[in-house]
């Protein structure tokens, strides 16, 4: 099958789409033959071997994951034994960052756990677009934002994927004011999918400004925690879905000591992959959230991709189809 491989840290280059060879199902696995897969931040700090903690998890010399790819929809080709949920022939997606990801290919082979089956009106390359970045957007959201209707919520990098995403499901919930946070040439992707401000980050600091929120869902994080209280309401909630490390560092450390001497709230989502999909199955059916697609794009455009999506670029999810 063809996958594109990574066997050293570096820049796009060091990516190669190779003939290797097809996985086969062990006890409780299927072997899934992939109709479209994403690029996630996972992809390109994997790429590089940064931050870190990332040699820590993947290799401290070079990777031991040797193909990248954490989200995959498409459909069983073969089960092994012990495998109950699906059959052959069943379309599913889901987030495999928890089991060795591998979805820059042809085929996979993955637990069954880490799969859902696909809802018919969903395409592929739409569900492909959906486990990762909406399970960040739920799970910051609802789980720890505690989001209510009639709230006041502002969402940093909010022209990826998680950011197009959160605002559909806040839009849902009854949250009529949302402002997000991007570059000008998002913009009218941006009020397309929901939101009713937009700030250019290049050209305005909104932790600066006079407008104060009560809810920040933020994927970058690239500023100290005492910035982002300064733009909460008095019982405001701050989360935190990923960014620079020593600033997460930060809200690791700092979160209880907040909550002890101010009736703010600051959290860090620690990622349960696949959680929620019944969730975001059903405002899909409902017409509620619709994924933005960049792309697709092909399997040999893999590495230009995360290149691409390194920068920061994309508009909603960079996805790639393979067939």
């Amino acid at each position: 099958m063809k996958a594109i491989v990574l066997t050293k840290y570096g820049s796009s280059d060091v990516l190669e789409l190779q003939e290797v060879e097809k996985p086969k199902p062990k006890e409780g696995e299927v072997l899934v033959k992939i109709q479209a897969t994403a690029i996630n931040d996972w992809d390109w700090c994997l790429m590089r071997g940064t931050p870190f903690y990332i040699r820590l998890l993947c290799g401290l010399f070079k990777p031991n994951i040797p193909i990248p790819g954490a989200e995959i929809a498409g459909r069983v080709e073969a089960i092994a034994p012990n495998v109950t949920q699906f059959k052959p022939g069943d379309a599913v997606y889901g987030d495999i960052s928890e089991c060795g990801f591998g979805g820059f290919a042809e085929y996979v082979c993955v637990p069954e756990t880490a799969l859902a089956l696909k809802p018919d009106p969903m395409t592929f390359v739409e569900a492909t677009a959906l486990p990762h970045a909406a399970m960040l957007a739920v799970q910051g959201l609802v789980d720890q934002g505690q989001i209510q209707p009639g709230q006041k919520v502002l969402i940093n990098g909010a022209g990826g994927g998680v950011g197009t995403l959160a605002v559909q499901i806040a839009k849902s919930i009854g949250v009529t004011d949302v402002t997000g946070v991007d570059s000008s040439d998002k913009f009218d992707m941006m009020h397309s999918v929901g939101f009713g401000q937009t700030i250019d980050y290049t050209q305005e600091d909104f932790t600066q400004g006079k407008e104060r929120y009560d809810l920040i869902l933020d994927t970058k994080t690239n500023r100290s925690i005492f910035n982002y209280l300064r733009v909460l309401n008095p019982q405001g909630t701050y989360v935190t879905v990923g960014g620079d490390t020593a600033c997460l560092f930060q809200v690791l450390l700092l979160q209880a000591i907040i909550r002890i001497f101010s009736n703010k709230r600051v959290c860090l989502v620690t990622l349960k992959p696949n959680k929620d999909l019944d969730y975001i199955n059903k405002l899909f059916k409902a017409g509620d959230v619709k994924p933005v697609l960049d792309g697709p794009y092909t399997l040999s455009e893999v590495p230009e991709m995360i290149q691409y999506f390194g920068i920061g670029k994309h508009q909603g999810k960079v996805v790639i189809a393979l067939e």
